[in-house]
């Protein structure tokens, strides 16, 4: 570019600041973009050290805005993400486990694994894993349940789900589903965190949290264990003995029926008292 070209770009710079440092200024150039003789002469150093003073006043509001920024941000990174309304309940014979599903982080994983659920996939299979302090993990459907599968249980067992890994943090009572090396070799294996897990973050895909149980949990890692290569194996059968699911959203409706049921009853008890009493 024509050198005449960056300097009139200078200028327009040299203007915009001199506008800005002397706003009642009536400040003018000509078409060859030299200022007028009517203006100050500033040198480069007195220039940028006019905007500098001129810039200090707002310095606080800036720094407070990035704070607030920053605040906001980490705020946000450290929120859980919303549950959705369905509950799944794991009955062992140490007690039962309930957990919910993060449907707007994984929703393949968690339509894959409450499918299997409405199914009864893991109704007799059992938690093969249980390192205390670390995971305690359901052996996948096809290999880990006592009872025969039907085809569509099989079926849906066997699918394999794209990894969907998030930011979601693996902390004690975060479910994670479990692979191979592949990250879409996930099928129907998942783990229950029994401690916080960072090395497994942005691995594993996190699809849910337990959200009642914990007890049970604790009486899982007091299970005596024995090691086989990598993995930390409950010495007796630790077997799911039944599943069921609901709906929190339905079970609040319930609720407020009951109530509603309430008074009505009570509001046709007075009403009626007020019959007795006025038209005996």
């Amino acid at each position: 570019m024509h050198k005449d070209y960056f300097e009139r770009g200078y200028k327009d710079i040299k203007v915009w600041a001199l506008s800005n440092i002397w706003p009642n200024k009536n400040l003018q150039y000509d078409s060859g973009y030299r200022l007028r003789r009517e203006m100050p002469v500033l040198t480069s150093n007195s220039l940028f050290d006019q905007i500098g003073a001129k810039m200090g006043n707002t310095r606080p509001m800036i720094l407070s805005f990035v704070c607030l920024a920053f605040v906001s941000v980490v705020k946000a990174l450290s929120q859980e993400p919303e549950l959705g309304s369905a509950r799944v309940v794991f009955q062992t014979s140490y007690g039962d486990i309930e957990f919910g599903f993060y449907p707007t982080v994984a929703p393949k994983t968690v339509d894959h694994i409450f499918k299997l659920v409405r199914l009864g996939g893991y109704n007799t299979n059992h938690f093969f894993r249980v390192d205390k302090g670390f995971v305690a993990q359901v052996a996948d459907v096809a290999n880990g349940r006592s009872a025969p599968m039907n085809d569509e249980q099989r079926i849906e067992a066997e699918k394999k789900i794209v990894g969907e890994f998030s930011d979601v943090k693996h902390v004690r009572g975060t479910l994670s589903m479990g692979r191979y090396d592949d990250p879409d070799s996930a099928q129907s294996s998942f783990s229950m965190l029994l401690g916080d897990a960072p090395h497994l973050d942005r691995k594993y895909a996190v699809f849910g949290k337990v959200t009642k149980g914990d007890e049970t949990l604790s009486k899982l890692e007091e299970v005596p264990t024995r090691r086989e290569g990598i993995f930390v194996m409950p010495k007796e059968r630790i077997t799911i003995l039944s599943t069921y699911y609901y709906d929190t959203k339905m079970e609040s409706c319930e609720e407020e029926r009951s109530v509603l049921k309430r008074r009505l009853e009570a509001s046709f008890v007075e009403v009626e008292r007020q019959r007795m009493k006025c038209f005996p």
